[in-house]
């Protein structure tokens, strides 16, 4: 790499070098053509690991998860044509869930765009609708700057994934290396500070409520406004529920924390959501999957104040009467420095709503029958949670073991819940074990996944391979398409139409095919062994193949356009 001052370098060594000043130490990705000046450079240095993957969907997803379980940028590097539109899973995963990634694309030669040439695709059309902002750069003294701008986007206001598309001749273009230390940005000011007037209101009416309720997203997370939520939360004294999204930012130990809300939330938290007289929502969106029937949740009057970095998203599905605009983290500071500046104490008529709540916990909703002859998948999550202590990094795929994972795995601490919540996803679970344990190389990293989601990316069992990636692997085997059989089962008069998988590998030697060991559970008695066995193999990625109980269903659950207080807690109410 040409090192001499002000000496023209290519738009390939540009680009590593921007990366390197943004402080990047790992990219995932997979090389192409049109990326092949970019690769050259990338061989050439030494201030970031390249991580090879077997599959572009998992490039995204492992920068994906790099970027949840840390405070960093995920970075990735795709092709042109294939490489990208392979992308577009992943890249509309993170935007869904706000996570700030930045992703290099390649793009034909700029004479050649529109042309139809080999391996081309209109990738800003095709990416606009699912990233956060997008680039296509058409001249190599504009690079370094775009890098610049995409950095900043990403990461700043409501954060998530920005494209930069890099046509092969801007890649080896030569121009001057200049990175601008700030940007400015005419067209966008995110907003930080919350209006302190709007605060003081808020303040004043949570003082005033008998019935208040904390719900929080994962905003609350995105913004590393955790320390700040549990301040609040226990100089208040209310109850707190955290959505899938934001498990974690309350600490889950606690007995202020209600569990999960929505369609497979905990009777209490959905009963005190639909009851309360005063709702916080901080960082969160009151989307479908958390209250369910919007109509049924206005029927019972409450007032409602909603934080939130995203004006849009105020307002958009539940009208509020507080509207708080700004970062979460600064919002709190300020919620925190006038309750402290208050005389005035929580109104005393809360103990009374703490013995509703405590009635409706009552019911534990969230209780199972148990089996000496097969393993239930609710018994393997909290054996999971004792065996680490509650202090692993999981991840899940999606569909019912995710919803077990996230009612029986008690998440304490932010960042160390890593799953597709807003698009679920499935195939994530196993490159987001791996984006995690990139970011974390010492941690326990656990990724539950089920045997349809698995095969989805099982490829990148080699990437681990190959990077002496060691995370291990929870599979609740119950030989079918776990949510959708559910969902058969309850509105489609159990005609399990293409839900069962009728082929399945041997696990177990697929995994020791790709260099790793490979375990079968199947008794009921052995699971806590075998998980103990697994963990204490720091030094391997165990596939562990628990074969569960196929009839076995996630309750509660709040059926589509049903309210949060029209639960089926179990197949007695089917």
């Amino acid at each position: 790499m040409n090192t001499e001052a002000n000496a023209p370098i290519t738009g390939a060594e540009i680009l590593v070098r921007c990366l390197a000043e943004e402080g990047v130490e790992h990219v995932f990705g997979y090389p192409g053509g049109a990326v092949l000046y970019i690769y050259d450079a990338i061989f050439k240095q030494d201030k970031f690991q390249h991580v090879l993957v077997r599959h572009e969907q998992a490039a995204i997803h492992a920068a994906d998860a790099y970027s949840r379980c840390s405070q960093k940028v995920g970075v990735a590097l795709v092709t042109s044509g294939p490489g990208v539109t392979n992308a577009v899973t992943g890249l509309s995963t993170a935007y869904m869930d706000s996570i700030p990634m930045v992703v290099i694309s390649g793009q034909v030669p700029s004479h050649a765009i529109g042309q139809d040439a080999f391996q081309e695709c209109d990738t800003v059309g095709i990416t606009r609708p699912v990233v956060k902002h997008n680039f296509l750069v058409k001249d190599v003294k504009d690079l370094a700057e775009t890098v610049k701008k995409a950095f900043f986007i990403a990461r700043t206001g409501r954060p998530g994934p920005v494209l930069v598309d890099i046509p092969k001749d801007i890649s080896m273009h030569k121009a001057p290396y200049s990175y601008p230390k700030e940007i400015e940005m005419r067209s966008y000011k995110p907003v930080d500070k919350g209006h302190s007037g709007q605060i003081r209101k808020a303040v004043q009416l949570l003082l005033q409520a008998e019935r208040p309720m904390i719900y929080t997203g994962g905003g609350v997370i995105l913004a590393n406004a955790s320390p700040e939520l549990n301040k609040l939360v226990d100089k208040l004294g209310f109850p707190v529920t955290n959505t899938l999204m934001g498990l974690g930012a309350y600490r889950a130990s606690d007995e202020k924390f209600v569990g999960m809300p929505g369609m497979h939330g905990t009777y209490e938290a959905n009963m005190a959501m639909q009851n309360c007289d005063v709702l916080i929502a901080i960082g969160a969106r009151f989307d479908d999957r958390v209250i369910g029937n919007p109509k049924h949740f206005a029927t019972n009057p409450r007032k409602i104040i909603h934080v939130d970095i995203d004006p849009s998203s105020i307002s958009k599905r539940v009208k509020v009467d507080i509207p708080i605009v700004g970062n979460v983290k600064d919002v709190l500071v300020e919620f925190l420095a006038q309750l402290d500046a208050s005389e005035q104490k929580p109104n005393p008529a809360v103990s009374n709503w703490w013995k509703q709540i405590n009635e409706w916990r009552g019911k534990d909703c969230l209780k199972y029958s148990g089996s000496d002859l097969v393993i239930k998948p609710q018994d393997v999550v909290e054996k999971l949670w004792q065996v680490t202590g509650g202090d692993a990094y999981v991840t899940s795929d999606v569909g019912q073991h995710q919803m077990w994972a996230a009612q029986y795995y008690k998440f304490d601490k932010p960042r160390r819940w890593i799953n597709s919540g807003g698009l679920g996803t499935m195939g994530v679970g196993l490159p987001y074990a791996m984006g995690v344990q990139m970011a974390n190389p010492d941690a326990t990293v656990a990724c539950i996944t089920g045997e349809g989601s698995i095969q989805m990316n099982i490829q990148e069992l080699a990437t681990c391979k190959q990077y002496h990636l060691t995370p291990k692997i929870i599979l609740l085997n119950n030989r079918f398409l776990g949510m959708v059989r559910q969902w058969q089962q309850i509105d489609y008069g159990s005609r399990y139409s293409e839900s069962y998988m009728d082929s399945l590998p041997d696990f177990e030697k697929l995994a020791e095919a790709y260099g790793h060991v490979g375990m079968r559970i199947e008794k009921p008695g052995d699971v806590e062994n075998a998980l103990k066995d697994a963990f204490r193999m720091k030094d391997k990625l165990v596939f562990m193949n628990f074969i569960t109980d196929q009839s076995e269903n996630v309750w509660p659950m709040v059926k589509a356009g049903k309210g949060l207080s029209e639960m089926l807690l179990g197949s007695e109410d089917l």
